[in-house]
């Protein structure tokens, strides 16, 4: 890889309130090796020579962004499951969704889900993300029975992250139960499962990682893994990223008052789950209590906008998280909607609603949600920041589209959407250019992708 110069227009530079003007970025080996402000008093201090190389980015350059919660396979649901029965319209909610998610993953081998993944991240490349956290647990074929690789599907989202030009964290999932009380899994549930946990650490362990992957682990919720086992997993996985889907429901926090007599954040805290490596996705329904856990435990939390309003979870309490101590992350979950400009903004927006107040969180705040702590979370806390030792991760956001024109570069998070971003560069290499994926025709693969498993 060779040594590559940016001018950037704009860039936010990492603890500043605001974009600086002109800035020259420079890489070597997929890492930023120098980034050197060149305006004084709004004139270029460096010779045109000196910039003669320098690749032009017009507009507010960004660091890479990171998509810290994923289901690829969700992407096929996108306008079709908003009623009860499914269809576009009616009436439904998350437990309705559920079931149309599950004849989708019912259908899906390890070919299928390699065109469809693929097809996804390189949407997501396009959105401006240059990393992926998938929350992955369709492990088996559709009756439970192994692949002859017990990781094909694994293996397949690896693969897809590569073709599509992001890295990935592959969040490999422990699910044992379909309820809180130890129901067994059932219909297209057994795919999911690994008998016990030591099962999964079998399979597990096998994963191979690879440049642009990690692995990670995940536990899916704790209504599909037994008390019991909790801690075990726990212990096995001390220090790798680990993610929990946690209190999303109302329902799953009833669930377990009732079956164990504590919250679900509480439980998870009594056996060693909640730790400075851990990230709790959605955390929507808390108590004061529960709050405070997470922040006092250095627990991470990967707050999904669009999908908990699409999915009527309701809003969560970003500000009190916060305040509490506790990272927060961003995640486009089901994929209802692509953006990470409108996941950022929602934070504050969610908060409005909620208060009837405005001004929660300062646009730094909010893009370091979207940067740096959501890399963090992944595993890859070298990322996210335009700084020397950083990865090159360049995201250009156009400042002259009928959403952006006349707005501000401070103010791109509350007026800019994935159409705006121009070019995207992961680790030094050039995946979006003018606003097209230079390697997958992204419509025409999701088109196909969607039709072989929807039909």
């Amino acid at each position: 890889m060779t040594a590559t110069r940016w001018l950037a227009e704009h860039a936010w530079l990492p603890d500043r309130p605001g974009p600086t003007a002109d800035v020259l970025i420079e890489a070597d080996g997929g890492r930023i090796t120098a980034v050197t402000p060149l305006s004084a008093g709004g004139a270029p201090t460096a010779g045109v020579e000196v910039l003669a190389d320098a690749v032009r980015l017009p507009g507010l350059t960004l660091p890479g962004l990171a998509n810290a919660h994923s289901h690829a396979f969700h992407r096929a649901l996108r306008g079709r499951t908003q009623g009860a029965d499914g269809g576009p319209g009616g009436r439904g909610d998350f437990w309705s969704w559920r079931d149309r998610m599950y004849e989708v993953a019912a259908r899906l081998d390890p070919d299928s889900y390699l065109a469809l993944a693929r097809a996804a991240y390189a949407e997501m490349a396009l959105a401006g993300f240059t990393c992926v956290g998938e929350f992955h647990y369709l492990h088996h074929g559709p009756d439970g029975t192994r692949y002859a690789d017990p990781n094909a599907m694994g293996a397949a989202l690896i693969e897809a992250a590569a073709q599509a030009g992001v890295r990935l964290t592959l969040l490999d999932t422990l699910y044992l139960t379909a309820t809180v009380d130890g129901a067994p899994l059932a219909g297209p549930q057994r795919r999911f499962g690994d008998g016990d946990v030591d099962g999964w650490s079998d399979r597990h362990d096998r994963l191979a990682a690879a440049p642009h992957a990690r692995i990670g682990a995940a536990l899916h919720s704790v209504r599909a893994v037994p008390a019991d086992q909790i801690a075990t997993f726990a212990a096995r996985n001390e220090g790798v990223p680990l993610h929990v889907h946690l209190s999303e429901q109302p329902a799953e926090n009833d669930a377990c008052r009732a079956a164990h007599g504590v919250t679900p954040t509480r439980l998870l805290a009594d056996r060693g789950a909640l730790t400075p490596a851990t990230t709790a996705v959605h955390a929507t329904h808390l108590t004061s209590a529960d709050v405070t856990l997470l922040g006092d435990s250095g627990t991470g939390v990967c707050l999904c906008p669009t999908t908990e309003r699409d999915l009527a979870d309701g809003i969560g309490p970003a500000r009190r998280l916060a305040d509490a101590g506790v990272a927060l992350s961003l995640g486009s979950d089901s994929h209802a909607v692509v953006d990470p400009f409108e996941e950022a903004r929602a934070v504050e927006l969610d908060e409005r609603l909620r208060t009837r107040r405005r001004g929660h969180f300062a646009p730094a705040e909010l893009l370091t949600a979207a940067t740096a702590a959501g890399h963090a979370a992944l595993g890859w806390a070298d990322a996210g920041r335009l700084a020397v030792g950083a990865r090159a991760d360049l995201v250009t956001v156009r400042l002259d589209s009928a959403r952006t024109a006349g707005v501000p570069p401070v103010g791109a998070f509350f007026a800019a959407t994935a159409a705006d971003v121009a070019s995207v560069v992961v680790d030094g290499r050039q995946v979006v250019a003018d606003g097209r994926h230079l390697t997958v025709d992204v419509p025409a693969e999701l088109r196909a992708a969607i039709g072989a498993v929807t039909r």
